[in-house]
């Protein structure tokens, strides 16, 4: 026993060397007790070590019966970007319990491989490459038959939360009039960040460029369906970079293998595809393995993140870094748990 605050540490597929950087975790240790564990093991700690921790990180399953055995808790920190169904929110919020994600630091390194992927459809970069290795490549101006311009353009973000808001921030140079749609916004704070309030069919309809960024809900499951992709601009490009649940998957590849859109995407259905699967082999597509925000800078951000509000809830302050689990919608999210780091 000591008089630091105790945090019981199981944040696997993380390790707390890929959270922190070696300063950050050595003032982590200073500071606070750490019984590091797994997941499935927290509840077969000592009655009394559970009822003395003050902070889980991690992103463990937590029954009713276990989370009631921690009495003294005051904050569960999710270790990923998405709040899952793994825990009583009700009994949290009850309590008085913040449970918190790391979303942020994972907005700007997935914005930028949006943009590099909206970049490489619309100039056919990767394809290029690949025509130009085999010795097919096609000279000047008729190698550019389907290319677009960002500059200039109409571009729409669907959600805007950390990660739209990041895309945003990074398509300022290019001139570009942004559309946004996000159910659980009002039209002023669009206005805010500078983005004009859209609905989902007009920049579906009218967009050379859509991100989808929203997070996967039970309202918005396959909100992108054949229907959806049917209203598109031919040969618009639809960067897919939050959950893969938000699409009808053979949909979206079916618009690609058509030439009816081109499409970037960095999550899939089942991770990793099977050799066989359809995305593999089907034209008009740029795919990445679910690596577009696994940046070590982005990880250790996520501890820095956490000791600041660690600090503030010591002092009894609420936590300003971290995002919240909100009471009115993180019984909405349907976000899958990550299992590889």
């Amino acid at each position: 026993m000591t008089d630091r605050p105790l945090v019981i540490v199981a944040p696997h597929p993380r390790t707390l060397e890929m959270i922190f950087t070696p300063d950050a975790l050595a003032a982590f240790r200073e500071r606070y007790e750490l019984w590091e564990t797994s997941g499935d093991e927290i509840a077969a700690l000592p009655p009394e070590r559970l009822a003395e921790a003050r902070y889980l990180v991690g992103q463990p399953d937590l029954s009713a019966d276990l989370l009631g055995a921690m009495t003294g808790l005051r904050a569960i920190v999710n270790v990923e970007g998405n709040f899952t169904d793994n825990m009583p929110y009700t009994a949290c919020f009850e309590r008085g319990i913040h449970v918190l994600i790391a979303s942020a630091v994972f907005a700007e390194p997935v914005a930028e491989m949006g943009l590099g992927m909206a970049l490489a459809l619309h100039r056919s970069i990767a394809s290029a490459d690949a025509d130009f290795r085999a010795g097919r490549e096609v000279w000047g101006l008729d190698g550019n038959g389907s290319a677009r311009l960002l500059s200039g353009s109409r571009i729409g973000i669907v959600g805007f939360g950390d990660l739209g808001r990041a895309v945003n921030r990074l398509l300022a140079g290019f001139r570009a009039e942004v559309l946004a749609f996000d159910p659980w916004l009002p039209a002023s704070v669009l206005r805010d960040h500078g983005v004009a309030p859209a609905s989902l069919d007009e920049i579906l309809r009218t967009c050379d460029t859509v991100f989808v960024t929203a997070a996967i809900t039970a309202e918005n499951g396959h909100l992108f369906d054949a229907a959806a992709f049917a209203r598109m601009q031919p040969g618009a490009a639809f960067i897919l970079l939050s959950r893969a649940g938000i699409v009808d998957f053979p949909a979206m590849l079916e618009a690609a293998r058509r030439g009816r859109i081109k499409v970037a995407t960095d999550v899939f259905p089942e991770e990793p595809p099977t050799a066989d699967d359809p995305a593999r082999s089907t034209p008009n597509t740029l795919l990445s393995a679910h690596r577009a925000g696994a940046l070590d800078v982005a990880f250790q951000r996520m501890g820095d993140m956490l000791l600041d509000d660690l600090t503030l809830m010591d002092a009894g302050l609420p936590p300003a870094r971290l995002r919240r689990a909100e009471r009115e919608t993180v019984g909405r999210m349907r976000s899958k748990p990550v299992s590889k780091s």
